[in-house]
């Protein structure tokens, strides 16, 4: 895809709703990423123990899946999907600011499981939205979209850094003796998996010492422009009841370009206007529907699948790469000092966030199915050189920057990918955001238990394996994707001022 003059026009008439998008997942970057430095700080607030605080980060993952499942509920209508996403972006800064009102495990729990949800949500609408407007111009504007939640995942630890405690934040006879184990407890947390920190006395009662309130007040000030954005889309939309003159949604890229057909095509316009509204990209649960699936051949469900279980392997790997990254590299045989592997989990994020960045004009003139190859192939080489270079430091570090930049893309250049395979009216977009979800969840917790049995070398043997499963099902895309029927006639001669129309009911149609 080029920069085009019409590219460039669709975005001009949609750039707040794409701006807004984007600010939204800034929002969910922002609160991805505050747990792990914080969760000590929070553990003292609590006065709980290192395994009771750790499920906090289950709660969290367990309610982000949950909340990228049921996204797609409120696809149905632009007013649904812009209501979920300003509830979901002030729930968030609401979360940021009543955090340090919990002096209750539990209640952190539930708490974390609302902003999970609501990160669930801002995943699957914001993705679905920009393929609705952009369409096969959308590659670009994914890119863009997730690079700020890695600009939004940097920041957060940021601004939490100068309120964290350098001493344990629980006074009381032990402190003394658990302090000098504090910065290695801190960087070795991973989600509900404490690992080998068990031993570690952390004293659960006394008094609490720490700052990191003001950490979580100044991220919920920073995040409250975000839902305010939304409420003026949604002010300029006419969907604010109080300011509602009759609703008017937002032109899908359809609609834009029959704006500008000549006259002739009238009669066209007014059926594309009376068809009844989109009903693809529904939730996961309505997307499994056995109707959703009549008629269609076996590669429609494949791709599906396929495009699924590659995100599930590459957003598992971000998952467990950034996790458990520090523990391998304090272990034999390495044994990096604490101080310097802790820089590892920054350089494998700055890099993906780099490599977003950098994503954005390389998609300008690179194909997602391309991008994509490039990613898993790079992928599975970098682990097996990690392999062969596992004793030295330096490839370490060498191999986490260029691991990063590899990931960075994956699931952009993905959704556009699957998107485009089905011709925009399947249910990738619900279905690769909650595979990727589950990905990042699951295999985590799997390396972990892994790594507690066998040692800290299976962390990049496990890598290795997860960048070959990734690559096959990649593979088994490709093949499907020559097996899946093209575009009817009247899509493939569509003008090439238009994207290619989808099905009016969202359903296959052959």
């Amino acid at each position: 895809m080029v920069w085009d003059e019409r590219v460039a026009a669709l975005f001009r008439r949609n750039l707040q709703p794409t701006l807004t998008y984007w600010s939204v997942f800034f929002s969910f970057g922002l609160c991805i990423a505050f747990l792990g430095p914080t969760l000590l700080d929070l553990r003292c607030q609590t006065q709980s123990s290192l395994s009771q605080i750790t499920w906090v980060f289950f709660s969290q993952q367990f309610c982000l899946l949950l909340g990228s499942c049921l996204g797609g509920v409120f696809k149905r209508t632009l007013s649904k999907s812009l209501v979920a996403l300003f509830a979901s972006s002030l729930a968030i800064s609401v979360v940021f600011a009543i955090i340090p009102l919990c002096h209750n495990v539990v209640v952190l729990a539930v708490v974390m499981a609302v902003a999970g949800l609501a990160m669930g949500c801002i995943d699957t609408i914001s993705n679905m939205q920009l393929v609705k407007i952009y369409q096969k111009d959308s590659a670009i504007f994914l890119q863009a979209l997730h690079f700020f939640v890695g600009f939004g995942a940097l920041l957060s630890p940021l601004i939490a850094d100068p309120f964290l405690s350098d001493t344990n934040c629980i006074l009381s006879n032990s402190t003394l003796n658990a302090t000098s184990n504090l910065p290695h407890i801190r960087k070795s947390l991973v989600p509900h998996h404490p690992g080998n920190l068990s031993h570690y006395e952390l004293p659960m009662k006394g008094m609490v010492v720490t700052r990191v309130s003001y950490a979580f007040w100044i991220m919920a000030l920073i995040n409250l422009p975000v839902p305010i954005a939304v409420f003026f889309l949604l002010y300029k939309e006419r969907l604010v009841p109080c300011f509602n003159n009759g609703r008017r949604p937002l032109l899908s890229a359809d609609e834009l370009a029959m704006e500008t057909q000549p006259a002739e095509k009238d009669n066209h316009s007014v059926t594309l206007q009376r068809a009844p509204p989109d009903r693809g990209h529904d939730d996961l649960f309505s997307c499994c529907q056995g109707k959703n699936f009549r008629g269609a051949p076996y590669s429609y469900f494949a791709v599906h699948v396929a495009g699924a279980l590659v995100l599930f392997m590459s957003d598992g790997i971000i998952g467990e790469y950034s996790g458990f990254v520090y523990s391998y590299a304090v272990e034999e045989p390495l044994s990096v000092v604490h101080k310097v592997a802790g820089y590892l989990p920054s350089l494998f994020w700055g890099f993906i966030t780099l490599g977003r960045l950098i994503s954005i004009p390389v998609s300008y003139r690179m194909k997602p199915a391309t991008m994509v190859s490039i990613n898993v192939v790079g992928v599975l080489i970098t682990f097996l050189l990690l392999l062969i270079f596992s004793y030295s430091v330096v490839f370490l570090f060498v191999g986490t920057a260029c691991l990063g930049l590899f990931l960075s893309s994956t699931f952009p250049s993905m959704l556009a990918y699957t998107e485009d395979i089905l011709q925009y009216k399947g249910c990738a977009t619900t279905v690769l955001v909650t595979g990727a979800a589950i990905g990042e969840m699951v295999l985590q917790l799997l390396v972990g238990s892994i790594i507690h049995d066998q040692g800290s070398y299976s962390f990049l043997v496990c890598g290795m394996i997860f960048g070959g499963l990734a690559f096959m099902f990649y593979t088994f895309l490709l093949f499907f994707h020559r097996m899946y029927p093209k575009p009817s006639s009247e899509v493939a001669v569509s003008s090439p001022d238009k994207p290619a129309m989808m099905g009016d009911s969202g359903l296959y149609q052959g």
